[in-house]
């Protein structure tokens, strides 16, 4: 159908009316302040929802089973270690390996050289707030300084901890970081910065509402340059009203550092009432010597 001078002309002036419209409703700059918080804390109230809502908010543990990637220095692949990975939240977390052979890439991995992995075995790492320590065949250690700060460091950067119980911290900022895709996904931004002047940017699924990236960017203090942290989340699964993530996979600067796979999680699980104290492993090194359970 041909349309007349004058209807044509009507019809363009309409459409580059709409065009800023169109802009402003993808454009993150182009929205005032107060609307950009707003639509920030929305999505990220979807994100909670989609996490699994009052049980994700009042998960207390959480223990799961895998394989964690060995990547070298070089950040090749060099195999996998089977691990259990405990928390309580939101500070306290042990870890139990299980070393085959000389395992020279697991105290790279986990930030301890000093292990003794000449025969492999069963090697735990156990975190409790400002304390570390680590069991191998050598009996139970003191974990080192900068390791338990490097793990401190790591909690307060964590996405988990900073949606379950930092939001509500009254200093922080909220900026919705507009739209984008991400791992092929459709994502929303979500922008939020504290007083640490650490920025947290956070890719949430626009259709399922699920996290798919976590990026944290902080000041190095031993090289005084901006870092990046990334945090890639996929194939979430359902267990026990909350969805887990059953991969995780962790890059610094754009290089991989960590990869895990889970072949199974628990919500809250019975654990012991001491199992993440020094005084639980020196029993499970009285039982075990440090060699792998049979």
């Amino acid at each position: 159908m041909w349309l007349s001078r004058k209807t044509y002309r009507a019809w363009l002036a309409m459409a580059m009316l709409l065009v800023p419209l169109a802009v402003l409703g993808q454009n993150p700059d182009m929205i005032a302040p107060e609307a950009s918080e707003a639509k920030a804390k929305q999505i990220l109230n979807q994100l909670i929802q989609g996490l699994g809502g009052p049980a994700y908010l009042d998960m207390r543990e959480r223990q799961c089973d895998g394989r964690r990637a060995a990547i070298g220095h070089n950040g090749a692949l060099a195999g996998y270690v089977q691990f259990k990975d405990s928390w309580e939240f939101p500070d306290k977390n042990r870890t139990d390996y299980t070393a085959h052979g000389r395992n020279t890439l697991l105290g790279y991995m986990i930030g301890v050289q000093e292990l003794d992995l000449s025969h492999g075995g069963l090697v735990i790492t156990l975190f409790s707030g400002e304390h570390g320590w680590t069991m191998d065949r050598g009996g139970v250690s003191e974990m080192p300084e900068d390791t338990v700060a490097e793990f401190q460091q790591a909690v307060q950067r964590s996405s988990e901890n900073l949606l379950r119980l930092g939001l509500k911290d009254a200093d922080l900022g909220f900026r919705w970081g507009g739209r984008d895709t991400v791992d092929l996904r459709e994502v929303d931004w979500v922008e939020i910065s504290d007083q640490e002047q650490r920025l947290y940017r956070l890719a949430v699924d626009r259709s399922s509402h699920l996290l798919v990236r976590s990026v944290v960017r902080v000041k190095d203090e031993n090289t005084g340059q901006q870092r990046e942290d990334v945090t890639i989340f996929t194939n979430y699964q359902p267990r026990g009203g909350v969805e887990v993530p059953m991969q995780v996979t962790r890059e610094r600067d754009g290089r991989r550092i960590a990869q895990v796979f889970y072949d199974s999680c628990q919500i809250n699980p019975p654990l012991p009432a001491d199992y993440f104290t020094r005084e639980a492993l020196v029993q499970r090194f009285k039982e075990t010597g440090g060699k792998k359970p049979k």
